[in-house]
């Protein structure tokens, strides 16, 4: 089934485009159209953004319980869509349908019924001797998402938006819109009031910067790569709103010398490989004591080489194409670098995998010998390569470990778990696992550094679109 969607969801209701410009969604498994959508306009932009402001008025008062019962509604409109939307992030950005129809999906369920959680006893008031304070929705937001986790991104922005009371306008990657589409249907379905939230498609230049830009836009929040979330920033510096960023990472892994290799290697690379390496938080710099690289090097290459890559909609595939042709130019022009800088390659290389001559099928990579000061130690690939760095000891470790711009995430492994929490603390990261764990849907996500600023899911995501006002007077306790 090719899509069709080229209207865009705005105050209760689809419309046309100011004026049509079609782009043409491709399946990244077939290289052949998936569908088409329209590229949005500043005229696009601006009829949103009015409508947005209308209903702040009336939406930006509805009550805590009010909006309680509204993500309840929500929470069974998605889940009702849950199958057409997995099937539509499969087609778009390649995902293997395991895992659109697991994590790729299932994460909408969770931030919808987290936040109901979170609903149910925050206290956007709060008495403080003669002092009331009094969270209030910071509001008219502009919510811009990149392709690699779709509902994740639009889910994480949405859903705590909607919470404080917020109204919007969603822009999502031009690459990954069915997906979107689908949200704005649960939206409207579950009753959300005409103009709270609305979705515009299109891509940067058309869309996102004009949103934020935007002279009524209160706020702006935005995932994607650090290099244009500078733009977004700049764009909004004139206005003084509220920008939020989650951008990119290039997250050390450590395996300390009391770690289990097999098992920290072998989830490492699988979390690596997961969704074709294209997570900002990937554990994509492997830290080994030097005494023990041809012992790592030799798991990696065994894992890696029982990775089954192909086809999306087969349920045998654990990893698909990458989500486009110029991401697949970008990821193989980083191998050709990485050989270049003369890493050992373990395993995988240039070239599409054997048997596969269409799609966007980039070779399990795995790099050696890795310096920190190459290329490929520095950059954010964002494609299933995998760079193994040595270390002689603790303290040198934790020091290639932050030699970064990036702050997103960082990971320790060690049997000792007082080392593994004193190594993480040393750590500049806005997340740091130990031993292959994982947080639950209100565990803060964001980044230090360049990989940007504020936070995402769970009552952390709320508080950043909300303000805080002070209320003084004798009356006010």
């Amino acid at each position: 089934m090719a899509y069709d969607d080229r209207q865009f969801y705005i105050d209760g209701r689809w419309f046309d485009p100011a004026v049509p410009n079609d782009f043409q969604v491709i399946n990244p498994a077939t290289e052949a159209p998936a569908g088409v959508i329209s590229l949005g306009s500043a005229t696009d932009v601006d009829r949103a953004v009015a409508a947005a402001k209308r209903a702040f008025e009336s939406y930006s008062r509805t009550t805590p319980a009010e909006r309680l019962a509204l993500f309840e509604r929500i929470l069974v409109a998605y889940r009702a869509h849950y199958d057409e939307i997995a099937a539509a992030i499969s087609v778009e950005m390649g995902a293997p349908i395991t895992l659109a129809k697991g994590l790729q999906t299932q994460v909408g369920v969770g931030h919808i019924s987290a936040m109901i959680e979170v609903l149910k006893t925050f206290k956007f008031e709060e008495a403080r001797g003669g002092i009331r304070l009094v969270q209030e929705p910071v509001g008219v937001c502009a919510l811009i998402t990149p392709w690699n986790w779709p509902m994740n991104q639009v889910a994480a922005k949405v859903v705590p938006a909607l919470a404080a009371g917020c109204t919007m306008v969603l822009k999502p990657s031009e690459y990954s819109p069915f997906s979107a589409i689908l949200w704005a249907k649960v939206m409207h379905e579950a009753g959300v009031p005409s103009g709270v939230f609305n979705l515009v498609n299109g891509d940067g230049i058309g869309v996102g910067a004009p949103l934020a830009a935007h002279p009524d836009i209160d706020m702006v929040s935005f995932t994607g790569s650090t290099r244009a979330g500078t733009e977004v920033a700049k764009a909004a510096a004139a206005s003084v709103k509220r920008v939020h960023q989650e951008l990119g990472g290039k997250s050390p892994n450590v395996l300390l010398d009391d770690a289990d290799f097999e098992t920290a290697v072998k989830q490492s690379l699988l979390d690596v490989f997961r969704n074709s390496g294209q997570s900002c938080s990937a554990p994509t710099r492997m830290l080994v004591p030097a005494s023990r690289l041809a012992e790592v090097e030799r798991i990696a290459q065994r894992v890696a080489a029982a990775v089954i890559v192909g086809d999306p909609a087969s349920e045998r595939t654990e990893l698909g194409p990458v989500v486009s042709k110029r991401q697949f130019e970008r990821v193989e022009g980083y191998i050709e670098k990485g050989i270049a800088e003369g890493a050992t390659l373990v395993c995988g290389g240039t070239g599409r995998p054997e048997g596969l001559s269409t799609g966007y099928y980039v070779k399990p990579t795995i790099f050696s010998g890795v310096n920190n000061q190459m290329i490929i130690a520095r950059e954010e690939i964002f494609g299933p390569v995998l760079c193994i760095l040595p270390y002689d000891t603790e303290e040198q470790a934790i020091q290639i470990a932050n030699d970064t711009p990036y702050g997103l995430a960082a990971y320790v492994w060690s049997k000792d778990n007082v080392r593994a929490r004193r190594v993480g603390s040393r750590i500049r990261a806005g997340q740091v696992s130990l031993n292959g764990s994982s947080g639950d849907m209100h565990t803060p996500f964001g980044g230090f550094k360049m990989s940007g600023n504020g936070r995402e899911w769970g009552e952390a995501g709320l508080r950043d679109f909300l303000e805080v006002k002070a209320v003084i007077g004798v009356d006010a306790a």
